[in-house]
């Protein structure tokens, strides 16, 4: 039971210690861990897939792979995020029964740090409060006096969004052998 047990992760802040990226989208500063990230990039050659939904902006070329890009905003039910000088790609590795591997970009407003962050500094997320859905919290480190979201990346890429999205990025029709 999968699903369970993913659920009952998310109001455990992590385990042990570790390094995070800090990041902003929406004008919230949020926290990931290093482990699944293999790039940033810089925002651009995006192409609009049709009937994608509304926080799957398109998909890029990264090295000969099609890899979705997600706008976190919109994935946190926010306007889409605005684009400027300092709009990047965080490319993570998602993982989905159906698919498989899959990268996937989070376009997000500004990459701002990596920071080590201990276990001691993380809470529960609380059940109110937070602009995003709960589920994609894995708890709240506290930094410099202030909280800073730590992301549940397997929660915001869910199972079901990744199908989804791994289906539209499937090629229409099988290259003939």
């Amino acid at each position: 039971m999968k699903g369970l047990a993913d659920k009952s992760r998310v109001q455990t802040p992590p385990e042990g210690d570790g390094q995070y990226l800090t990041f902003t989208s929406g004008g919230e500063m949020y926290a990931i861990a290093i482990l699944g990230i293999k790039e940033i990039i810089e925002y651009g050659g995006l192409t609009v897939v049709p009937m994608m939904p509304d926080f799957v902006r398109g998909v890029i070329n990264l090295r000969g792979a099609v890899v979705p890009v997600i706008d976190l905003a919109a994935r946190f039910g926010q306007p889409n995020a605005s684009l400027s000088r300092r709009s990047c790609v965080v490319i993570v590795e998602g993982h989905s029964e159906a698919e498989g591997r899959q990268d996937i970009g989070l376009l997000v407003d500004a990459v701002s740090a990596v920071l080590d962050i201990a276990a001691s500094d993380v809470e529960p997320a609380p059940n109110f409060g937070a602009r995003i859905n709960a589920e994609f919290i894995s708890g709240m480190a506290r930094m410099d006096g202030k909280f800073v979201i730590v992301l549940n990346v397997d929660r915001v890429l869910s199972v079901d969004d990744m199908a989804v999205i791994g289906t539209a990025c499937a090629p229409a029709h099988p290259e003939p052998a």
